[in-house]
């Protein structure tokens, strides 16, 4: 049995598998086919703007073990597969992803030089707008080189989720002060 080469084998997968994950309501973030030994390993990344849980790992593991099955002769043989969500170092390539970090802190490359340690507010199609050194910046996706969500271990200044809101034009539930008031209980 003659063995197709890993891209080609991708290509021909991943518009189903792609269908298969949005049926149950999640994107393909990565589709990606090795040969582990004498089979192959899929490995799916998925997210959605809920985060991925163990439960819907294992809905969508079930969904593409029944699709796979029916594509065996693409993969010219057997097969594992890993479904996973991205890590916390995945970085920041499309829009979903920062719409997906709102609030997050982000270091963030620029393609002109330079590195900024920013909070990620709204994102747009072309655009976000961050917080950095206390001052609200729109920055193109094309100005930025790469971009990480930082990890936190505590909930991020109350002050600057209400500029980062204020920017983007929405109306907090937090009091003007950033605090929580009665009335947005």
């Amino acid at each position: 049995m003659s063995n197709p080469p890993r891209d080609e084998i991708v290509a021909r997968l991943e518009p189903a598998v792609a269908e298969a994950v949005a049926a149950v309501g999640f994107d393909l973030e990565e589709l990606d086919v090795q040969l582990a030994g004498r089979r192959r390993l899929v490995k799916v990344v998925i997210d959605a703007d809920a985060g991925v849980g163990l439960d819907d790992i294992t809905t969508v593991s079930r969904e593409l073990s029944k699709l796979l099955d029916e594509h065996e002769h693409v993969l010219a043989g057997s097969y594992n597969l890993e479904v996973t969500s991205p890590g916390v170092d995945r970085p920041l390539t499309k829009p979903r992803h920062w719409k997906r970090a709102l609030h997050r802190l982000v270091r963030i490359r620029l393609a002109g030089g330079g590195d900024l340690l920013a909070r990620a507010g709204a994102a747009e199609d072309d655009s976000v707008v961050v917080l950095t050194g206390g001052e609200i910046r729109r920055l193109t996706y094309h100005e930025i080189e790469h971009a990480v969500v930082e990890v936190e271990f505590q909930q991020p200044p109350a002050q600057d989720l209400v500029k980062l809101d204020r920017a983007a034009g929405v109306v907090a539930s937090r009091g003007d002060d950033g605090e929580n008031t009665e009335e947005s209980r």
